[in-house]
């Protein structure tokens, strides 16, 4: 089946945060990551099949999908994971938080390496505990996780490492050798681990995701993986993901930080991760085949401009785009006044460079190249 991913769909009218930020003004959204694609038919349907049902009660996880994640984690992953291991949430984001909340004690410390995801810099003091932040190793080939600094911190009152894997923003995916140093390091410390995996199913030129609890049984009984096909299937305002908790204990805790204030899960968010897992691989792999375009052309167009680097992306939809050289003192204001809307990236803990989100048509990232031309007055 051929899918139109070349497709500009208007979605200033749907109070879309993506869009909204700008609304109004000639800039380009290449913020918040969701893409500008329509979700794969088969959820489109399932969801439209729910909704003619016309009874919208509370609503128990499907044993389907259930079912379905069990069987996907075995073939792409060679895991094996039972029902009671899988914990359904709204949002990666809660793990986070929950993770913070019900695996340190209060004078404990969650380390995360930067620049990340901004929730993993919030969630330590949001549920107040302590953030070590280590930034990652910059180096001729590209970035390296900070195994050194690691090893050095989880020695002191550090209790959980926050692991963001595959690495938003950097867009790195993570190594064997890298995730079984991470493991043996915190297995040697007994640190607890949170993973959060939602970018797993964005990965280009045939590498392998390789989730941390597979490293070893070990590393198994310690960790927190947070997956969503939210961020693959473009379905993240429907609200639904989950934890794969394969230690009882562990499990509990993590449970018991959500009661009382973590909800249900939207009910047709099960039934759009359902048709997603199930329905959509067609879509899925003509979807890495466009992005994977994608990044090459703006890897090309972009590096050949002088003063911003862009590094070639392994996993996610988003470049991370040094911008250093060109010195701005407040380099979103400058990008947004030549109508580029992208994420600073301060936001995620390094200034000197930008995120920019290629999950859209071709000709909105050529319109992007054609102002970055622009304002950096390149002919």
């Amino acid at each position: 089946m051929k899918f139109d991913f070349d497709r500009v769909i208007d979605r200033s009218a749907s109070h879309c945060t993506k869009f909204e930020k700008f609304a109004g003004q000639d800039i380009l959204p290449l913020w918040v990551a969701d893409m500008d694609f329509q979700s794969p038919v088969a959820v489109i349907e399932a969801l439209q099949r729910r909704v003619e049902h016309g009874v919208f009660g509370y609503t128990l996880p499907p044993p389907a999908l259930v079912d379905v994640i069990i069987e996907r984690l075995q073939r792409l992953y060679q895991w094996r994971v039972a029902a009671e291991d899988i914990f359904f949430m709204p949002g990666v984001v809660s793990g986070l938080n929950m993770a913070c909340r019900g695996l340190l004690d209060q004078h404990q410390a969650a380390i995360t390496a930067t620049p990340v995801y901004y929730p993993f810099l919030d969630a330590p003091s949001l549920q107040q505990r302590q953030l070590i932040s280590l930034p990652v190793d910059k180096r001729a080939d590209g970035f390296h996780y900070p195994l050194e600094a690691l090893a050095e911190q989880a020695a002191g009152n550090a209790g959980l490492l926050m692991l963001c894997h595959p690495f938003n923003p950097i867009g790195r995916l993570l190594d064997r050798t890298e995730l079984t140093e991470i493991a043996a390091i915190c297995e040697r410390e007994n640190l607890w681990i949170c993973s959060d995996e939602v970018h797993c199913d964005l990965v280009f030129d045939g590498r392998q995701h390789i989730p941390l609890a597979t490293i070893s049984p070990a590393a198994a009984m310690r960790t927190v993986t947070l997956m969503a096909p939210s961020k693959t299937f473009n379905i993240a305002g429907l609200g639904g993901s989950f934890a794969i908790i394969q230690n009882p204990e562990l499990r509990a805790r993590f449970k018991a930080a959500g009661e009382g204030i973590l909800p249900n899960v939207n009910l047709l968010a099960y039934e759009a991760m359902l048709a997603a897992y199930r329905d959509s691989a067609d879509w899925h792999e003509s979807l890495m085949t466009y992005l994977q375009g994608n990044r090459d052309y703006l890897y090309s167009a972009l590096n050949a401009l002088p003063g911003v680097t862009m590094h070639k992306v392994e996993a996610t939809y988003l470049a991370w785009l040094d911008i250093s050289a060109l010195g701005l003192n407040n380099p979103p204001g400058f990008f947004e006044s030549h109508g580029l809307g992208m994420s600073p990236g301060a936001q995620f803990g390094d200034g000197d460079y930008m995120r920019l989100n290629f999950g859209c048509p071709r000709s909105v990232l050529e319109e992007t190249v054609a102002r970055f031309r622009r304002a950096l007055k390149v002919s």
